[in-house]
């Protein structure tokens, strides 16, 4: 089964092959695609997990982080 991320950027949808052998999660794999340094973005998440006890605010912030950044609508595509 292949799986694409497709997201869009500025503006522009791209598609991208993914593999959880290389990347983490979608985000990262379109951060990656694009060029963008999202280690800030990977530190205060380390820190939310500490003191956070819910999965709603993790996402939250990372979904937030992305729109800041530029990306919106990022999503997995499974072929089979």
């Amino acid at each position: 089964m292949a799986r694409y991320v497709e997201y869009t950027y500025q503006g522009k949808t791209k598609k991208i092959p993914f593999s959880y052998s290389k990347h983490r999660d979608i985000y990262e794999a379109a951060a990656a695609a694009e060029g963008v340094d999202i280690t800030s973005v990977l530190a205060m998440e380390q820190q939310l997990e500490l003191v956070s006890r819910g999965q709603g605010i993790m996402k939250n912030f990372r979904q937030k982080e992305f729109a800041r950044l530029g990306f919106s609508k990022v999503w997995m595509i499974k072929d089979e």
